[in-house]
């Protein structure tokens, strides 16, 4: 049984994070069997890990050059390996492949989180005796667990996450060959070759998407959400929904709609966003030859906004992922609410570290696609793209039940004024930029427009040099209405619809 992922990848790409990569330069039987029992307990549905033996390490990190093992001793290790998983209990098969890396011979495990959480192994795997206890990863070591997070395992044992369950309503003729064959060859696993001319159910079994017993194997959800071209046959509303509004009116609203296997879903709705949405210009500095680019919104922003929404959207909830771009704003939203370990105060001060994942197998098959950052690296990343574009900071919103989760970013203030659509998709502009206005400036501007007749609100937008009528604008009315400066004329006055000055 081979590996769905390259020695290469594990190594090299860091595809996977080192908290989840085990370094052994020699079989070490002991601390093996203990990181195999923690990796199997998967406390925080990291998705299990990895094991490379063969491999010192230095600082949490490969050193160079890789010795390797003895060729001749590879088929000992996997031998005393089966013998080694026969002392976890509940009894506990990792997945097990000789690879050779540089020129030298290497022993990779692949240990999945299990199903039959809590698993527990003899402190001494010497002494017949020795007592058997439960052991968990934190951070990149292995420690035996504490009283409350055995019994947190006893929790967990029942409550496996629904992208790691077994779907009754489906079969294995639900999952598609060419999705399969097609992500092996993305990210160079060694089952690509061949993948054509094998069982699908051995093909699935290699990349761990089925489950139940021999006689009545059905396929994972994460297997449907990734290899099957209709998920939302299963899982409804699994789909993403791109709303432009670049008029609260909806006058030339347009509305598309990704449906497909998650990782295709993502990558072309972030295609039509780069290409339809986001808009560039370009400002010439005074007395120099450079020039400053500037984006509406970056697009590496929205790239870790949407996918981190992809990850953490629970697939149970019958909503879909929503990206709404409006004249001054884009709202990426997918339910449910953060983690309830993640504060408001956290959401303030963006700082989204989770202790849980909601759906740690999609996490594992979007970041080895690199379609999704590493553990907790996307919102630093976000920041720090618009941030580069001289952007505000993203936002995060939710409510106190915690059923929705709303990033929101604000588009750059060189388009203050000027709506990204009219702007172009793709297309550069030479200006300066308009300064934007304070809201008591604007306030003014309003009142020093308006006359006597009355203006509608698009009037007074295009009149103050902007095609649609932006939120700020908005606001102002809105407040000169309340400080009765301006109004609307009451039932059966003309001319109807027009603000006013009172």
């Amino acid at each position: 049984m081979a590996i769905p992922i390259s020695i290469e990848n594990l190594l090299d790409e860091h595809v996977v994070e080192y908290a989840r990569i085990e370094l052994k330069e020699g079989w070490n039987p002991e601390p093996i069997l203990h990181t195999l029992c923690a990796f199997a307990n998967d406390i925080d549905n990291w998705g299990g890990g990895y094991i490379v033996i063969g491999v010192a390490e230095q600082d949490g990190r490969p050193m160079r050059p890789v010795k390797g093992l003895a060729p001749d001793s590879l088929d000992g290790i996997q031998k005393s390996l089966l013998a080694l998983c026969h002392k976890i209990r509940p009894f506990y098969a990792p997945v097990c492949e000789p690879v050779m890396y540089h020129g030298a011979h290497l022993l990779l495990i692949w240990a999945p989180g299990g199903y039959d959480r809590p698993y527990r192994a003899p402190v001494d795997c010497q002494g017949k005796a020795s007592a058997a206890v439960c052991y968990v990863r934190r951070f990149s070591s292995t420690v035996r667990a504490s009283d409350s997070e055995t019994n947190e395992l006893i929790e967990l044992a029942g409550r496996a996450p629904f992208d790691d369950r077994a779907n009754l309503q489906a079969s294995l003729a639900d999952l598609r060959l060419g999705y399969i064959e097609e992500y092996l060859r993305t990210v160079g696993s060694s089952l690509a070759d061949g993948a054509a001319t094998r069982p699908i159910e051995a093909l699935a079994d290699d990349l761990r998407i089925v489950g139940g017993p021999p006689e009545a194997r059905r396929p994972l959800n994460v297997g449907l959400m990734m290899f099957n071209e209709e998920p939302e046959d299963f899982f409804r509303c699994a789909r993403i929904e791109v709303v432009v509004i670049p008029d609260p009116t909806g006058e030339g609203m347009t509305e598309r709609t990704f449906t497909g296997p998650l990782d295709r879903q993502l990558s072309d709705a972030l295609a039509y966003i780069r290409n339809s949405v986001i808009a560039e210009r370009i400002f010439k500095i005074a007395g120099d030859e450079r020039a400053v680019r500037v984006f509406n919104y970056p697009y590496a922003a929205v790239e870790e906004a949407l996918s981190n929404a992809v990850y953490h959207k629970s697939y149970q909830i019958p909503e879909p992922i929503t990206v709404r771009v409006e004249a001054e704003r884009m709202v990426i939203t997918s339910c449910p609410g953060p983690d309830r370990s993640i504060s408001d105060d956290d959401l303030r001060e963006l700082h989204l570290v989770s202790s849980r994942y909601r759906n740690r197998r999609i996490g594992d098959f979007l970041k080895e696609l690199r379609l999704v950052e590493g553990r907790n690296t996307g919102v630093p990343t976000m920041v720090k793209a618009l941030a580069a574009n001289g952007s505000n900071p993203p936002r995060f919103e939710t409510d106190a039940d915690r059923t929705y989760f709303s990033t929101v970013l604000e588009i750059s203030d060189a388009f203050v004024g000027k709506s990204a659509m009219e702007v172009g998709p793709g297309t550069n502009e030479y200006g300066g930029g308009k300064p934007r206005r304070t809201m008591g400036q604007l306030k003014q501007a309003v009142l020093d427009i308006l006359p006597d007749e009355g203006m509608s609100q698009r009037e007074i937008a295009r009149a103050l040099g902007y095609r649609s009528v932006s939120q700020q604008l908005r606001m102002a009315i809105g407040e000169l209405a309340k400080e009765g400066l301006v109004g609307y004329p009451v039932s059966g006055e003309s001319p109807k619809g027009k603000l006013r000055r009172l």
